[in-house]
């Protein structure tokens, strides 16, 4: 071809030289040609920091003065008997104080990257919820998500982290009160105290957020406030102890409750809140259910919605994963989130599908729920199944979510996000499938690994373990549930006494932007 000949090419070096000279002032002289070269070299340097960080803990970690097995519980309990066989003066105090117990770097930093993920699902909760809104209470929406997260972070760190993870009664903790006298790590793990408590922050954070879902676009500002009091610092952490504190009494059962990342904990906790907080709000102005003629009010805006929702699928990587607190455990982890994908692609597909044969439409929203119900579905079970039947269960999620939905709807529930179908309903189905398909290979986690042992695995119904693991399900959920729901609505019913729960009939015509907050997020459609 013509563009390779030699009369084409130019074979001149002095020219190839000033050519490239000229191109690149050119591109130096255009600011954003500028910012590109400083973001790509900012981009390399942060890499080779990072790498550089993951190099030095893991030579530390393999090659440092101590090694795990100095530091492990066998090796401390020999050591003990042998002081304790030593003589009298040998057993005297030492001068110094004991080294503090070992803290394993990688599980740290496992730790801490699944906290900063679940945290991230705070902003794709603002978004789900934003977009599944309407335009006069964005702002509401996005103050709400912000303000609750700050309440929650000082009510956790003053007295929730105590009566949920402190040792106690059955019923609630009792130790760590603002984070006084608590040991350097927590437990068993390995994981410093402060980090075990910013992922479980995380975690409580999203249990409160859950309840904001069914209960936007009539919630008055100061009545989010005090209920969000109550269910950040009393409801979630007293309730939660029941199944994740170290002597809940959940745990001390026959057959032992499992809930290994929250679908009870957080996900049906939060839907029972939601619910009981529908009913005592009533519907929004101008809602009419199809029962009546109408139908859901649409949302304003589909894509955050949808962006929102991926939000949360990516930080539910930190969510279940996150959950192990080892980042030593390689298999479990590597389950944990094929597991958490097949899920969420099943529900996602199952409700897209189930519904397209009634409306015949390809439903966005339903669509997004539905991957959302996959994912609350596989967080309790999600470490003792295998992906068969993640993607079994997640499907089921997917169909729950759009029955639960429908259920709603008949009874007259104004439920905007869908926040009980989502993590209610289904937050129950994922605690109770854990009994059915739990396979009998894996046992509790631990921080080098799981305990495999005969006696720990969890096996379910479908892979011959019989009822009892389904019964105990059943049972924790219920409890929890029940308890949750009970205690939710006399919450709710108290905060609508004080006249602030539920936004004045002028203020929700007007817009709760404007009215709440003095603007709206889109003041050019004004």
């Amino acid at each position: 071809m013509a563009i390779f000949s030699k009369k084409n090419r130019d074979v001149s070096p002095v020219r190839g030289r000033g050519e490239f000279i000229n191109r690149l002032r050119e591109k130096w002289s255009d600011p954003q040609q500028r910012k590109l070269f400083f973001t790509i070299l900012g981009g390399k340097a942060l890499g080779l920091v990072v790498l550089f960080a993951l190099i030095t803990m893991i030579s530390v970690y393999v090659f440092g003065t101590k090694s795990l097995a100095q530091d492990s519980p066998v090796t401390a309990t020999a050591a003990a008997a042998a002081t304790a066989a030593a003589p009298a003066a040998a057993a005297a105090p030492a001068a110094t104080p004991p080294n503090p117990e070992y803290v394993n770097p990688i599980n740290t930093m496992w730790t801490l990257v699944a906290a900063f993920l679940v945290f991230f699902m705070q902003a794709g909760f603002m978004f789900l919820e934003a977009g599944f809104a309407r335009t006069r209470e964005t702002v509401n929406v996005l103050l709400e998500g912000i303000v609750d997260t700050c309440l929650c972070g000082l009510l956790f760190w003053a007295w929730g982290f105590a009566w949920m993870f402190g040792a106690g009664s059955g019923w609630i903790g009792n130790q760590y009160y603002c984070l006084t006298g608590a040991p350097d790590t927590y437990l068993t793990t390995g994981v410093p105290m402060l980090a075990v408590w910013i992922f479980q922050f995380a975690f409580a954070d999203t249990c409160s957020t859950v309840t904001s879902g069914a209960m936007v676009g009539r919630t008055g500002f100061i009545g989010d406030l005090l209920y969000s009091l109550g269910v950040s610092g009393f409801i979630y952490p007293i309730i939660g102890h029941w199944a994740w504190g170290p002597d809940g009494w959940l745990n001390n059962l026959k057959t032992p409750f499992h809930d290994f990342a929250g679908s009870t904990v957080v996900h049906t906790i939060g839907g029972m809140v939601a619910l009981a907080g529908a009913i005592v709000l009533g519907p929004r102005l101008g809602r009419k259910f199809k029962r009546d003629g109408g139908g859901p009010m649409p949302g304003h805006n589909m894509t955050i919605a949808a962006v929102g929702g991926v939000i949360l699928w990516f930080g539910w990587y930190g969510f279940n994963p996150g959950s192990t607190l080892s980042g030593m455990d390689f298999q479990g982890c590597a389950r944990i989130s094929a597991n958490t994908t097949l899920a969420a692609c099943a529900g996602g597909l199952s409700a897209l599908f189930f519904v397209y044969p009634r409306a015949k439409i390809w439903d966005c929203g339903t669509c997004v729920n539905g991957f959302l119900a996959g994912l609350v579905a596989i967080t309790c079970p999600c470490y003792w199944v295998d992906p068969l039947g993640a993607i079994i269960l997640g499907a089921v999620a997917g169909v729950v979510v759009v029955l639960a939905t429908d259920f709603l709807e008949y009874i007259r529930i104004d439920d905007p996000v869908g926040a009980w179908p989502v993590h209610g309903a289904c937050g129950i189905w994922g605690t109770w499938s854990l009994g059915l398909f739990a396979t009998g290979k894996y046992g509790a986690p631990g921080p080098l690994g799981p305990d495999n042992s005969a006696g720990a695995v969890v096996t379910g119904l479908f892979y011959g373990g019989g009822w009892n693991q389904f019964i105990a399900q059943v049972e924790g959920n219920a409890a929890i549930g029940g308890a949750t729901f009970i205690v939710a609505l006399i919450l709710m019913y108290a905060v609508n006494l004080t006249g602030t729960l539920r936004i004045s009939k002028e203020g929700e015509l007007e817009g709760m932007d404007i009215h709440e907050h003095g603007g709206t997020a889109y003041p050019e459609l004004d």
